[in-house]
Order: structure tokens, then C-alpha cells, then sequence
């Protein structure tokens, strides 16, 4: 297996077809770098936790079913393009007026049996109760058409705002793809559910309408799933029948305003016990997304029944230890934030019962 990593030296960034909008990027850097002088010669508070986007409460209606006989999968192995997004973002830190944090995205593509792959980030913010809303309302901007600047979501409040930007950063990076890829698989991170404060009903149509208009397929695998049928997640009922194979769910209804713009499938890919949820584009027909898993089997690795350029992106856009080492030396050097190190109110007063804020 041999990846490629494709360095950022230009305007336009090195996707399959490299013709894109770079407003939002831009936009990421230059709120970073605004962000940050604004607390210079600061001190703040050292916190390195990252925050998990993975939301497991989904508001649907118990009619939920699961058919009991597979769809059996057999492996193409057409010359396909493989393309995969993720985000993720860490907590650096926080100050006397807000927190810093760091957020990085990771596309990955796979053609000709090699993997390449473009990294935006780390961006780096100064996020407050002051600046929240300038912050958030100019990526928006950035990111959406003209029409559909007055229509977003409220500010999120502070705790929710490195999700909420990193998911700005995702939806573009999918919209990217959708873009410049042609006649591909593009996997997302995550379901098809639209509605929610993440991700509003027209912008997820459109990324869909944009792929189905360049002929790509988008297949969202979620890492965990709450849907359940006859009390059990979906994920769990599975038949004693060789994989690769997909079940299909019928009566699943979310509760307004929440829409899935995606049937649901569970595809188990291999042998291993494992299985996903899998969402496909409702708009696309379902013999051709059978073979749109197909292709996905003839033409990438499925370790634990997981694509791997899937994997790669998840890899490649998270924080090492590293990198958040790195990153609060930039701070310091570059910006005068000196770091201090508060005592864990959890340990001082618990010793070894206290677990820290994230159990609290």
C-alpha cells in the first residue's frame, strides 16, 4: 500500500480534479490568526481533550425494521475512485475569557491501487463569548450561496462551537469532492441525517445533488448507531450467512424537523463480526447501489468491515500528542500565551476517585 501525501503550496489544493472555491479555508486562517492576537500576552489554562462528534441520540420512531434475508454482495473489480472525508477537533486550552482550540480536516482518495491524501489545518482558535458570533457567522458566509446567508442556525454557545466548526469544515470538504470528483464512491463519516443544527436540510441536498450530477455515489458509514429494531440495534442482528452482504431497514421515520436523505442498510463487509450502518443516497436507484458497495469491495481494503480510505481520513486529520505539544509551543512563541497549569480539582479533592471534568 503506498500513500501519498500532497503538500499545499498554492491558491488550489490537490484533489482529484483540482478546481475548487478556497473562500472557507482562507476564511479558517485568517479568523485563526485574528482569534489568537487577540489574547496575546495572556496566560491560559492547559486542557488537551478531544471532542467526540459522534452523536448517538437519534429522535426516530420506534416502527423501525430490519429484513431478515441479506442482500449478498459479490466484489468488482472495475477501476473505481475511492474518496473519503473527516474532521476533527481538539481542546487545547482555555483562558479567563474563553478557549482555544485546533481543528483539521483530511481528504483521502485512492486511484490506480495508491492512496493520496490533502490535510487542511490545524487552524487555530480563540474562541469567546465576544467573538463567537463574528467567528461562526463569517465561516458561514464563507461557506454558503448568497441566498442562504440569512437562513442559518442561531450561534452556538461556546461549549458547542469547535463541533460546529469543525463540521463547517466537513460539509465543505464534502461539497469539494462532490465537486471535483467524477463517476467515484465518496464515503461520508457519519449518516445522512439532515436537520439538525450541524447539518441544515439544503446544504446536505446539495452536496448530494452535486455528486449525483457528477455521477459520484455517497456512501455514509457510522462508526455507532441508537437504531434499534424489536429492542436491539441494528448493528447486533445479524444473520448466520457469510458476508459480504446488506440487510435493509423499512419503516424508520425521524421526528420533525429531522429528514434522512438516505435509505439505512447494515453492511457487514467480511468476515469479521462486525457490522455498520450504512447510508445511500435515496435518489439513487437501488441496483445501482448495490453495485456502488460492490465497486467499494473490488477496489479498497476492509479491515473489521470498515473501508479503509475511510479509516485513513479518520488517521490522518486526528490530533497526535504530539502536534498538541507543537501547537502550544506555536502559541507561546508566536502569540506571548503563556500556559499555566491549574490544579485538577477533581484529583485534589478525590485523590484516586476523581476522574477529572469529563466524567463529572
Amino acid at each position: 500500500m503506498v500513500i501519498e501525501q500532497y503538500t499545499v503550496t498554492t491558491p488550489r489544493y490537490n484533489f482529484p480534479q483540482p478546481s475548487m472555491d478556497t473562500s472557507l479555508p482562507q476564511r479558517f486562517l485568517e479568523l485563526s490568526i485574528h482569534s489568537l492576537r487577540q489574547v496575546r500576552n495572556q496566560s491560559f489554562q492547559l486542557n488537551q481533550q478531544t471532542i467526540q462528534q459522534d452523536n448517538l441520540y437519534e429522535n426516530y420512531l420506534t416502527s423501525l425494521q430490519l429484513k431478515r434475508h441479506p442482500l449478498p454482495l459479490t466484489p468488482r473489480t472495475q477501476e473505481t475512485l475511492i474518496a473519503a472525508v473527516d474532521t476533527s477537533t481538539i481542546k487545547i486550552g482555555e483562558t479567563s475569557k474563553g478557549i482555544i482550540i485546533a481543528i483539521r480536516g483530511a481528504t483521502i482518495w485512492k486511484q490506480n491501487r495508491h492512496y493520496h491524501y490533502t490535510r487542511l489545518g490545524p487552524f487555530i482558535f480563540h474562541i469567546t463569548e465576544d467573538n463567537k458570533k463574528d467567528v461562526y457567522d463569517s465561516i458561514e458566509r464563507a461557506y454558503f450561496n448568497v441566498q442562504y446567508s440569512g437562513t442559518h442556525h442561531s450561534t452556538p454557545n461556546l461549549l458547542q462551537m469547535p463541533m460546529r466548526l469543525s463540521s463547517l469544515l466537513e460539509r465543505w470538504l464534502q461539497t469539494m469532492l462532490a465537486k471535483t470528483a467524477t463517476d467515484g464512491l465518496i464515503l461520508f463519516d457519519g449518516s445522512l441525517t439532515s436537520g439538525t443544527f450541524d447539518t441544515p436540510v439544503q446544504r446536505m441536498r446539495e452536496i448530494l445533488t452535486t455528486a449525483r450530477r457528477n455521477r459520484n455515489i455517497v456512501l455514509a458509514f457510522s462508526k455507532a448507531t441508537s437504531l434499534r429494531a424489536n429492542g436491539y440495534l441494528i448493528t447486533d442482528l445479524l444473520p448466520e450467512r457469510d458476508p459480504p452482504y446488506l440487510l435493509e431497514t423499512t419503516g424508520l421515520k425521524f421526528k420533525p424537523p429531522t429528514v434522512v436523505l438516505g435509505d439505512v442498510y447494515v453492511a457487514r463487509l467480511n468476515k469479521a463480526n462486525i457490522a455498520f450502518r450504512l447510508d445511500i443516497d435515496k435518489e439513487i436507484p437501488i441496483p445501482f447501489r448495490l453495485e456502488a458497495v460492490e465497486k467499494l469491495l473490488g477496489n479498497d481494503l476492509y479491515l473489521q468491515s470498515y473501508p479503509e480510505t475511510l479509516r485513513l481520513a479518520h488517521i490522518l486529520c486526528t490530533f497526535t500528542a504530539n502536534e498538541v505539544l507543537a501547537m502550544q509551543h506555536f502559541i507561546t512563541r508566536k502569540h506571548g500565551i503563556q500556559i499555566v497549569n491549574r490544579p485538577d480539582m477533581h484529583r485534589l479533592l478525590f485523590g484516586p476517585f476523581g476522574k477529572g471534568e469529563s466524567y463529572a
